[in-house]
């Protein structure tokens, strides 16, 4: 009798267990319409650590208007380790490879591991599955980090080749600046015989898009502007048409959205720069999980390649407790260089339970393919 009791309050706690183990997952399953995404869009704050995020929490638009900044939305939150193949301190180029195709390289390379040979990236797998796909920038889009999603050189300052791979690649859609790096010694751009269609003026929506037609926007010859020089809302806007455009395929689309500028403000050491670029990817994330709420198919990763700058939210004065003002939040920086510490990952939607953890950026590229890539 008193072992029958025994084994029946076993089973009963192993019955509580299970039951109090199932109840999440169920609920993970029910609260999205698909266990697995359709598309993804990843969006990639460069110089975006910890402290760059946090700051729209103090400076940001949002803050006024008394309503937290969109990044407190995300439920499943991870770190990633950023150093690249050869150095401790990575630059952009091996962070966007790393990313892109799963291979840590050497600081400069672009698309290629440490002994330069040419590794398949995110955006070619998932062409070959029937995916479309994008890039935007809000530098030029021949940048290190989108150029590490569609281009394989050994150099990143090599922006005519890396320019040529772009019109050569699996890119249906890109926004940006850098429409310089396009033309030959005569003026010729090569987006036609490639059939891509190039707005130079202004973003609009693309109407009635053909099976097989490549849409792009290159409104600067260089860099796109700062917000503080009037850029407005571009990073937003060519997100919103990008997913329209990219919508119309048949099997799900993956498009990286990059803040491309926070970077440029820490390497400048410039508070205000920071904090409008900031706000303004903080900004379109909100648009994305907007989007990503009604449509129920796409999951949303927010990271950074690095952080820039060693940005810290530091109290006021100096390094005396009793004479420092708690009141007062003081930005500043330590270097204008690149750190080593680690940068957030933020998983919006389905599958975004696998991104909890801390793992090197290399894991992004796996854990995305495991989740879009047919077995």
């Amino acid at each position: 009798m008193r072992t029958s009791k025994i084994n029946k309050g076993v089973m009963m706690a192993f019955m509580a267990i299970g039951l109090f183990l199932l109840v999440p997952l169920m609920g993970q399953v029910e609260s999205g319409k698909t266990k697995v995404p359709r598309n993804v869009i990843l969006m990639i704050g460069d110089g975006m650590g910890v402290s760059q995020l946090s700051a729209a929490y103090y400076f940001g638009e949002e803050k006024k208007k008394e309503q937290e900044p969109s990044f407190s939305r995300f439920s499943y939150i991870g770190l990633a380790r950023t150093s690249s193949g050869s150095e401790p301190v990575t630059q952009s180029p091996a962070a966007a490879t790393a990313i892109a195709t799963g291979y840590k390289t050497y600081n400069m390379a672009v698309g290629v591991d440490l002994d330069t040979v040419v590794r398949e990236n995110i955006v070619e797998l998932l062409s070959k599955q029937g995916f479309m796909t994008g890039v935007i920038a809000t530098s030029h889009i021949t940048d290190a980090t989108p150029a590490g999603f569609y281009a394989h050189q050994p150099e990143r300052y090599m922006q005519k080749e890396i320019a040529q791979d772009l019109l050569k690649s699996e890119i249906d859609f890109f926004a940006g600046g850098g429409f310089s790096y396009f033309l030959d010694t005569t003026g010729h751009n090569g987006f036609e015989e490639h059939g891509i269609q190039v707005d130079f003026s202004k973003l609009k929506k693309i109407r009635k898009p053909e099976p097989g037609e490549r849409y792009g926007f290159l409104l600067a010859a260089e860099r796109m502007p700062t917000m503080r020089e009037g850029r407005k809302d571009f990073l937003s806007k060519s997100t919103s048409i990008a997913v329209d455009f990219l919508s119309t395929g048949e099997s799900g689309y993956f498009l990286m959205v990059e803040g491309s500028q926070i970077d440029w403000a820490g390497h400048g050491n410039n508070v205000q720069y920071m904090i409008t670029e900031v706000n303004d990817f903080e900004q379109t994330v909100g648009h994305v999980l907007d989007y990503a709420d009604k449509n129920g198919e796409t999951l949303v990763i927010v990271t950074a390649d690095h952080e820039t700058g060693g940005f810290t939210l530091g109290a006021a004065g100096n390094n005396n407790d009793d004479t420092a003002d708690y009141t007062i939040i003081e930005p500043t920086f330590a270097t204008t260089n690149h750190s080593a510490a680690l940068v957030p990952v933020l998983a919006y939607g389905p599958g975004a339970e696998n991104f909890i953890g801390i793992y090197e950026n290399t894991e992004i590229f796996h854990k995305l393919v495991s989740l879009l890539i047919s077995k």
